[in-house]
């Protein structure tokens, strides 16, 4: 610049080269970005179950890409057009033009902003996969294991016995069962109970799944106190087994035995059930309750013989099926895949959120890595004469880390309160939630240093083993 000043450049041209420059840069990472995104954009379209497509014909896209790339040039190439262009040409010329002390400071205040950023996203992913991780670890309160559900169409209905017979007579179910809900979700829900001490003006609305009586050993659930259904007992069809939040809703002592009406029919409570995950992992479970039915479901539940691989019971279970029903083909679903889907929209923000911060953890050791090289370029003599009184390497690397890890904690004491924050209230729309623990902002925090010192270390073991005499002699 001194020089292109001194032989009569004017600063306008200095100006225009230095954005001339800037809009060329961006605009090569326009080009760049466009053939990236359509490489990645399946990736991101798994990960986050959407459609998304390339609008090469779409004038808004256009319009906003080049815009946003004009803007970007803008603010990327008016500081060294404004500033570089203000410096005097003697002073450049005879080495005597020094940075002001403030120089760096545009450049650290945009490493601070990076990297709390960066450590926001750090902590959100921690706090997104701690959540999922949560609710996977809550109790489900039945056996998953080896579980198969399958609808009972029209052609197969009236059979459903001597379909299960069959089945159970080929060893390749352990027992089966149907029943007027899946085993992960609640397609019933009544009202027109009552019992003794009732509130006549609470209105009451419960999941009430019709099953058979083989519905409990299918699934495996826990009988806490009274009995389960049984083809033994008869009355069984007019009996009803609760779980435990629905003895705490209708607030009945001992409610073995006692009566609740159901649209006026009396059934008796036989049986109390540990609470069961059908709905939300993430919310409280609701009051419900099952009564005993024969061959009035729509959904049948079966239990894989464990000593079968799956793909063979599944084979031999289309076999029995194309007996009663030929002309349809045997459609299935394992409940711990349905189960699983619980957890898609939860995992879905935990994949994209790790996607982000790993690119904004680059993006900031780029930040990063530019200051280092700034810093390293301004201090080179002071590094040689350092060099010349004896500091070691090891010193000189201390010197020149230690600002970074300031930047970076400063950083971290900017985001924390913020990641805080914006996680707590993301939590709050789950009434099952995990706690926002403090090993969470100290990975954060140890993640973020960590990766400071790997990316600042290159610059300064470079600075401190350079030959002090060329230190020295450098303008």
């Amino acid at each position: 610049m001194g020089v292109r000043k001194a032989i009569g450049s004017e600063r306008g041209q200095l100006i225009a080269q230095f954005f001339s420059e800037s809009f060329l840069v961006v605009a090569i990472a326009f080009i760049i970005s466009l053939f990236l995104v359509v490489i990645f954009i399946p990736f991101f379209n798994e990960i986050a179950d959407k459609k998304l497509t390339m609008l090469w014909l779409n004038p808004v896209f256009w319009s906003m890409g080049i815009g946003f790339s004009i803007f970007t040039g803008l603010i990327a190439g008016s500081y060294p057009a404004l500033y570089l262009s203000s410096f005097q040409p003697v002073k450049v010329l005879k080495g005597t033009f020094r940075a002001g002390r403030f120089a760096a400071i545009p450049r650290k205040v945009l490493v601070v902003l990076q990297f709390s950023v960066s450590v926001i996203l750090i902590i959100g992913t921690l706090v997104v996969h701690r959540q999922i991780q949560h609710a996977k670890n809550r109790p489900v309160g039945y056996n998953r294991e080896s579980l198969v559900t399958a609808g009972m169409n029209e052609a197969l209905q009236g059979k459903y016995e001597a379909l299960r017979n069959e089945l159970k007579s080929s060893n390749v179910i352990v027992e089966m069962t149907q029943s007027t809900s899946p085993v992960t979700d609640v397609w019933n829900s009544n009202g027109g109970f009552n019992w003794e001490g009732k509130d006549p003006n609470l209105a009451v609305d419960f999941p009430n799944s019709g099953v058979t009586p083989e519905y409990g050993k299918v699934i495996g659930w826990q009988i806490k106190e009274g009995r389960d259904f049984s083809r033994e007992f008869k009355t069984d069809s007019a009996a009803f087994i609760l779980n435990e939040s629905a003895v705490k809703f209708i607030g009945i002592k001992d409610p073995i035995n006692k009566i609740i009406t159901w649209d006026g029919k009396p059934f008796k409570v036989i049986g109390i059930v540990k609470d069961m995950l059908t709905e939300s992992v993430y919310k409280p479970v609701r009051a419900a309750m099952f009564h005993c039915t024969y061959e009035q479901g729509n959904i049948m539940t079966l239990k894989i013989n464990p000593a079968l691989a799956p793909n063979d019971a599944i084979s031999k279970i289309d076999a029995v099926f194309k007996k009663f029903d030929p002309a349809t083909a045997f459609e299935f679903k394992f409940v711990d895949d349905d189960f699983a889907k619980k957890f898609g929209d939860e995992e879905r923000i935990g994949k994209l959120a790790s996607v982000f911060a790993i690119l904004a953890i680059f993006i900031s050791c780029l930040g990063l890595f530019g200051l280092a090289s700034f810093v390293a370029e301004q201090r080179t003599k002071e590094i040689g004469v350092r060099k010349v009184v004896g500091a070691s390497v090891f010193t000189l690397w201390k010197l020149l880390s230690r600002d970074f890890l300031m930047l970076v904690i400063i950083s971290c004491i900017i985001a924390m309160p913020l990641a805080w924050y914006g996680m707590h209230q993301w939590l709050q729309k789950y009434d099952y939630r995990t706690a926002i623990s403090w090993w969470i902002f100290g990975v954060a925090i140890v993640g973020s240093l960590v990766i400071t010192l790997l990316t600042v270390s290159f610059q300064a073991i470079k600075t401190a083993v350079a030959n002090p005499i060329k230190s020295l002699k450098a303008d």
